[in-house]
């Protein structure tokens, strides 16, 4: 499979703070001791603003330095958060419908996983912008989104209706896994809820969890359903149509061949070509 983005040890090595710094964003609350002070998120967005955006950064300059990431995978990269961000305003607020998740899965599932992460980061930074959507919500949506572009490069290699079936399936478990988890970061700090669905300090994680369960089915499965119900639609529609385009520009854009020098021949297009051209 082509990787416009390969991963390196340092990029896995970057991606795996920027997952443990994100997993204690989320779930600090769960695991917090009960005499330590809750603040809601909208107080500290700023310090996680601070923490999420550098560590970002670090997996893009890591990806640099692995030899992963050049300027072809990052005009890719532009393009695609381009169509994210033209693409979420048709959707926000609608009853969970949001068609960006087919770019974001099928981005990941051709171009390989560093670049569905890089993307998802991108795109929801990039959209947030364009929309107005900036604020302590906005690090979580970035995070989230990375992790459901990782998650479709890291898929097994399949082809054919197989691929398709499996990447609609796996669309649908992100849509909805990806509402839940969203929950998080307002949940714990909502006042004023059923007990049967509130947070409660203190109490154990399974507790909590269970609480965090049922108050995702009450009042967000009926929007992550619609989302996930889409998602599936787009993609066996259009997933083997996009699933070509992207890997033919892959292909000609030669991510992984190697540009080499060659002497002139008097030919001004023959001084730089990739090495499997020759």
């Amino acid at each position: 499979m082509t990787s416009a983005v390969r991963l390196g040890r340092a990029s896995w090595i970057a991606i795996g703070l920027v997952t443990a710094n994100g997993l204690i964003a989320f779930l600090w609350p769960l695991i917090a001791a009960p005499e330590s002070t809750a603040v809601a998120h909208a107080s500290d967005a700023p310090i996680l603003f601070a923490v999420v955006v550098p560590l970002l950064l670090l997996v893009v300059l890591a990806q640099v330095s692995d030899g992963g990431m050049d300027a072809k995978s990052i005009a890719m990269l532009g393009v695609l958060s381009a169509v994210i961000a033209a693409l979420r305003p048709l959707g926000a607020g609608t009853a969970g419908l949001e068609p960006i998740w087919i770019v974001l899965i099928l981005g990941g599932r051709a171009l390989g996983p560093g670049f569905g992460f890089s993307l998802g980061a991108v795109s929801m930074f990039a959209s947030a912008l364009l929309t107005g959507g900036v604020g302590p919500w906005l690090p979580f949506q970035m995070l989230g989104a990375a992790w459901v572009g990782l998650g479709a490069g890291l898929l097994p290699p399949w082809r054919g209706r197989r691929e398709l079936v499996l990447l609609a399936g796996y669309g649908a478990l992100a849509s909805i896994a990806y509402g839940f988890l969203l929950n998080l970061w307002f949940w714990p700090f909502t006042s004023g809820l059923p007990d049967a669905i509130s947070f409660t300090p203190g109490a154990g994680i399974g507790e909590n969890l269970a609480a965090w369960l049922r108050f995702c089915t009450v009042t967000s499965l009926g929007y992550d359903i619609p989302r996930a119900i889409l998602t599936v639609t787009l993609i066996l529609i259009a997933g083997r149509p996009v699933l070509l385009a992207l890997r033919r520009v892959a292909r000609r854009a030669a991510f992984d061949a190697p540009t080499t020098f060659v002497a002139g021949t008097g030919d001004p297009g023959s001084a730089v070509r990739p090495a499997e051209a020759r």
